[in-house]
């Protein structure tokens, strides 16, 4: 994936502050290639949720509110759009913690996610068959009630039930949350073919920095609300303060990100 790719996603220099009084996003500035796959990182607190939902505009549900800046989709200004125009115009969020509704069945839950659909059942019904393609898992447990199903097949619920709403970019936030390694790697390999295949953009928050950088093209390291450092996903994986306060393999052996010194990391990284 080309970094000079004609971005689909623009964030551009946005804070967020909640509640009229706690700065959260302090000038974050990012861009997700059309069909591209962007990864967003860092430790939990550092603001990836926030930037997301600034995306999606979800921040108002929670007092929060992007007081600079703008983001733009396709090159036109969305910071004001509901997230129902937004879903129309092929912006969708996964939230973390793999929200489903837990009283329908996995079928039920699909179907939610084509709310928006003026198309007809014969075309549903077809976008159905595809989820069920990628999830194979997915159509054994159809009839199954949600909120009983692992957290691996909730996961793969919520992922479902976007694409039922047709997007061209899905915001992606903490899939590998709470799953065991080996449904990590499934998930992030459907996520590869739905980028392949059907090339939708994904804008994924991760902690996982090891497995995020294995499948996106480029990320963004956020620390205390700011961008921190950026670049390509194979210069990220290469990057000897990455290697040492992400992925815990620096210089010396494997190393706890807590023993470093804050001031530390951001003198070698702002230089």
């Amino acid at each position: 994936m080309s970094d000079a790719a004609t971005p689909i996603l623009s964030v551009n220099n946005i804070e967020v502050i909640y509640d009229h009084v706690i700065l959260v996003l302090k000038g974050v500035s990012l861009s997700v290639p059309e069909g591209g796959i962007v990864a967003l990182l860092g430790a939990n607190g550092a603001g990836k949720t926030t930037t997301l939902k600034a995306v999606s505009n979800l921040l108002r549900a929670e007092r929060g509110d992007v007081t600079k800046g703008s983001i733009e989709y396709r090159g036109e200004r969305i910071d004001r759009l509901s997230p129902n125009e937004l879903v129309r115009r092929g912006v969708i969020q996964v939230m973390e913690g793999r929200h489903v509704f837990g009283h329908l069945s996995v079928e039920e839950n699909l179907l939610t996610g084509a709310y928006t659909r003026r198309d007809g059942r014969a075309a549903i019904a077809r976008d159905m068959e595809m989820v069920y393609a990628y999830f194979p898992r997915l159509r054994e447990r159809r009839s199954s009630q949600a909120g009983y199903t692992s957290g691996g097949e909730q996961q793969m619920c919520a992922i479902g039930r976007a694409l039922m709403s047709r997007p061209s970019t899905i915001l992606l936030d903490e899939p590998s949350m709470g799953l065991a390694p080996q449904l990590v790697e499934e998930i992030f390999e459907i996520v590869h073919k739905l980028n392949v295949e059907r090339k939708v953009s994904f804008l994924l928050a991760e902690q996982n920095t090891n497995i995020a950088l294995r499948y996106a093209h480029y990320g963004y390291i956020l620390e205390n609300g700011r961008v921190v450092l950026d670049g390509a996903a194979e210069a990220l994986r290469g990057n000897e303060d990455v290697k040492e306060f992400y992925l815990g393999l620096g210089a010396a052996g494997r190393k706890s990100f807590r023993e470093v010194k804050h001031y530390k990391r951001r003198k070698r990284w702002l230089a």
